[in-house]
C-alpha cells in the first residue's frame, strides 16, 4: 500500500486521481480549500483523510499538511482559472493564480520534503493553453508554461525524487466541458475525441510508477496540437 497526497483533490481531474488511488487500496490524504468539503469528498471517493489547505495562502501551507506522514507519491493537480487580457488586465486576478501555482505549490513540496524518500514521485499539473493560448488566457497559458521551469527544477533540486509535468488538453468528461460543444475540438484531433478523465488518470499513474521518467512534459490531448 502506497501512501498518496493530492493536493487539489475534491473536484475534478484531481477527485478522479484521489478515487483511483484509494479505490486501489493506496492511503490517501486529499486537500481543498474547504475543509468540510475536503472531509465530505474523502468520505465519497474513499480517501483517509480531507485537509483543508488553500495555496493562494502558503504562508498556512506548513501547518496544513503537518499531520501527513510518508509521501510515496504527490499529486499537484488544483486548478483555478480566469478570464485576463492584455487590454482589461486584473493584476489582483494574476497575482492570485500566480501565487496559487508557484508559490503554493513550491511551498507544498517544501513542506513536506521531510516525508518524501529516494523513491518518491510527484506529478505537477499544468495544461495545454501554454502551446496555444486563446483570448483571455492571458495569465493561464504563462502559468502552465512556468510549470515546465518548475518541473525541471524541482527534478534538479529533489534527485533521486523523480517529478514531472502532466499537460491535459481539453477533456471532455470533466466537470469544466461535459456541458459544451466540442464538435470543432473532436473535428481538429487526430484520434477523433478528446482526452477523458480516466486518460488523465492513467497518465498520472504511468508518471507515478515509470522509475526511467523524469522531468517531462506529458500532454494528453490525443493529438490536438498537430492540426
Amino acid at each position: 500500500m502506497s501512501s498518496v497526497v493530492v493536493v487539489g483533490g475534491t473536484s475534478g481531474l484531481g477527485k478522479e486521481v484521489a478515487r483511483f488511488y484509494a479505490g486501489r487500496g493506496d492511503e490517501v490524504v486529499l486537500t481543498g480549500r474547504d475543509a468540510g468539503r475536503a472531509a465530505a469528498v474523502a468520505k465519497e471517493t474513499g480517501a483517509a483523510r480531507g485537509l483543508a489547505l488553500d495555496l493562494s495562502r502558503p504562508q498556512g501551507i506548513k501547518d496544513a499538511l503537518a499531520e501527513v506522514g510518508r509521501v510515496d507519491s504527490l499529486v499537484l493537480a488544483a486548478v483555478a482559472r480566469d478570464h485576463n487580457s492584455i487590454d482589461t488586465y486584473d493584476m489582483e486576478a494574476a497575482q492570485h493564480l500566480l501565487t496559487m501555482k508557484f508559490v503554493g505549490y513550491t511551498e507544498t513540496v517544501h513542506a513536506l520534503r521531510d516525508r518524501l524518500h529516494d523513491d518518491s514521485a510527484l506529478v505537477v499539473f499544468g495544461g495545454q493553453a501554454k502551446e496555444r493560448p486563446y483570448p483571455g488566457a492571458l495569465t493561464v497559458a504563462t502559468m502552465n508554461a512556468g510549470v515546465t521551469g518548475l518541473v525541471r527544477a524541482l527534478a534538479t533540486e529533489l534527485a533521486p525524487i523523480r517529478v514531472n509535468g502532466l499537460h491535459p488538453g481539453i477533456v471532455g468528461d470533466s466537470p469544466q466541458w461535459k456541458d459544451k460543444s466540442l464538435d470543432a475540438v473532436v473535428e481538429r484531433t487526430p484520434t477523433g475525441r478528446t482526452a477523458t478523465m480516466a486518460d488523465v488518470v492513467d497518465a498520472v499513474d504511468f508518471l507515478l510508477r515509470n522509475r526511467s521518467v523524469n522531468g517531462i512534459d506529458l500532454a494528453v490531448d490525443g493529438g490536438w496540437l498537430l492540426r
